[in-house]
């Protein structure tokens, strides 16, 4: 059994490969071993009980992955749909690698975020159209033959998100089209989140501007989205209108570092609408100064949600509740 982080899912999986006992912990910090979860989260957040030799394994490949809320979300619906899989957080430091180790069809699909959106794309066997043309997958599939189908589901939940909250209601676009067409849209960070935000804002008509730290990795990719390119430094003093958008997809802001922003409150002051795909914390310091001045927000749980509904549906074959998938959330 393997400690610290890297070992949790051992301890949650021995019943698959033939263990006959796991360790836990009866109170939450109070741990005689490094990685040791509680027994309240083995059985009600892992579903530990009902794991067998015949249980499909699925995760999040990611770094860091500890703050994902993915394994309440997908464990809660595995058992109201009676499905037998168990769905983990999954610590990789090398895409290549773990897919090498972790090859066998009883890992069956896998969440993918920070940093490993991109390379992960590399890795597949077939990659979906959308997910190529945006050069990043979040979704992996292994099929039965042992080969790995990537698609990406984040530009759908982060798109309609923001499309609902341009527009005040639960449909997202009209019959004149969707409410991002002509606005100045802008993306912050170029990784496989930025990527997808900037496709998916293109796509609805808005123009593009993508800020991020390296303006060599911003000019490639508004090149590849017809927009324009600044750095991160130049955000501040980027206002050549009003009623802007704005979508921060790095990681600026996530715990533990919350009070974080990657731009000033002054400047939130030309965008009518703030998005953050950070989910921990649910509203970010970025998000608060945009109310404070007045901007609509969008929270990352939003996003996480919205690309949730297609995930589970490749991973499982049947149809996303997806009023569950907001219980489930709702105290979040």
């Amino acid at each position: 059994m393997v400690m610290g982080e890297r070992g949790l899912m051992s301890r949650i999986l021995c019943p698959k490969f033939g263990g006959y006992l796991t360790f836990g912990t009866l109170e939450e910090g109070k741990v005689s071993a490094p990685g040791q979860p509680t027994i309240d989260e083995l059985i009600s957040l892992y579903n530990f009980r009902s794991i067998d030799a015949d249980t499909k394994v699925f995760g999040i490949i990611g770094k860091p992955v500890s703050h994902s809320k993915s394994p309440k979300l997908y464990n809660r619906a595995f058992k109201e749909d009676g499905v037998n899989g168990v769905f983990v957080h999954l610590l990789v430091d090398d895409v290549n690698k773990f897919f090498d180790t972790y090859s066998s069809p009883d890992f069956s699909g896998f969440s993918c975020t920070i940093p490993h959106k991109e390379v992960a794309l590399a890795r597949c066997d077939e990659v979906d159209p959308v997910a190529k043309s945006i050069g990043a997958v979040n979704c992996l599939i292994r099929r039965p033959d042992g080969k790995l189908f990537g698609c990406n589901t984040d530009y759908v939940g982060a798109i309609s998100s923001i499309e609902i909250g341009l527009q005040g209601s639960q449909n997202g676009a009209t019959h004149t089209g969707s409410p991002l067409a002509g606005k100045l849209f802008v993306v912050i960070g170029a990784g496989g989140a930025g990527k997808a935000l900037a496709y998916g804002a293109k796509e609805k008509g808005a123009r593009v501007v993508i800020a991020n730290r390296s303006y060599d990795r911003a000019r490639d990719l508004a090149e590849l989205v017809g927009g324009q390119a600044l750095t991160l430094a130049e955000l501040n003093s980027f206002h050549p209108e009003t009623g802007m958008i704005l979508a921060n997809t790095t990681s600026i802001g996530m715990q533990p570092k919350i009070e974080e922003t990657p731009i000033s409150k002054e400047a939130l002051r030309n965008y009518e609408l703030v998005f953050d795909a950070i989910y921990t914390p649910k509203i970010t310091r970025l998000l608060r100064e945009a109310q404070e001045v007045g901007s609509k927000i969008v929270t990352g749980v939003e996003m996480f949600i919205g690309q949730a509904y297609e995930q589970y549906e490749r991973f499982t074959g049947l149809p996303a509740r997806k009023q569950l998938f907001r219980d489930i959330m709702a105290d979040y």
